[in-house]
């Protein structure tokens, strides 16, 4: 815990639990929701090819994942490390001009 906790700069061992809690409950819940959002806009099994669905599926999962860990991390009180949390990932992936659009918009770091 102490590895994470210096790595993350975060003070206490309540914040480690909470972002860990975040985390996971974003995890699962990025996925569970992917499913309704492909049948929203009329992409089942049936109607893609299998590969064609999951695949979908997978990249669906994304963005999904980061607004639903920014959301929880802000129910959780945990906002700001989030948000510099999901800029750096994005930066990580090679996406960050989603970063740096949030940025010049918000005006922040």
């Amino acid at each position: 815990m102490k590895n994470f906790k210096q790595r993350w700069n975060i003070t206490s061992t309540w914040q480690l639990v909470v972002i860990i809690i975040v985390f996971s409950i974003t995890g699962s819940s990025a996925a569970y929701l992917s499913k309704p959002v492909l049948n929203l806009v009329g992409i089942t099994k049936e109607s893609v090819s299998i590969v064609g669905y999951y695949l979908l599926y997978i990249v669906l999962i994304f963005p999904i994942y980061q607004v639903l860990l920014v959301s929880f991390g802000f129910l959780f009180g945990q906002f700001k490390f989030f948000w510099a949390f999901g800029k750096k990932m994005l930066r990580s992936m090679k996406l960050g001009f989603i970063a740096n659009f949030f940025e010049k918009k918000k005006g922040t770091n």
